[in-house]
């Protein structure tokens, strides 16, 4: 894959591995401040979801714009991208409300530490 769809498919592989290797503890994930970091990082790419979700359909807005746009079964173009649009408004809206929890997720951890009294490597 060559087109901008590519780093969209790589962004998916990168949050696949995440999931694959968050299911566990070890010592790189399992404190507190662990958490702060992942939402941090998790905040920043959900913030530019709207945008990638937007300019995600400008090539089918342009191939409808130059009246080349073919629907399977001989669909209506004019309503299928009506229908579009309308599915775009709703998930541009979902993403702005997904980046508004997880900034907030992401200020719910920023006061956590760890108490490290006690624990083997953290001695003073």
């Amino acid at each position: 894959m060559t087109s901008p769809a590519r780093h969209l498919s790589q962004a998916a592989e990168a949050v696949r591995a995440f999931n694959h290797e968050s299911i566990t503890t070890d010592e790189d994930w399992q404190y507190a401040p662990h958490s702060y970091n992942a939402v941090g990082n998790l905040a920043y790419l959900v913030r530019m979801l709207a945008q990638a979700i937007e300019q995600s359909t400008s090539p089918a807005k342009s191939t409808h714009e130059h009246g080349r746009l073919l629907i399977d079964g001989g669909g209506d173009p004019d309503h299928a991208m009506t229908h579009m649009r309308t599915a775009l408004d709703t998930a541009v809206q979902a993403a702005g409300l997904l980046s508004a929890a997880v900034d907030h997720l992401h200020s719910a951890t920023a006061s956590m530490g760890l108490d490290t009294r006690g624990l083997p490597g953290f001695e003073s």
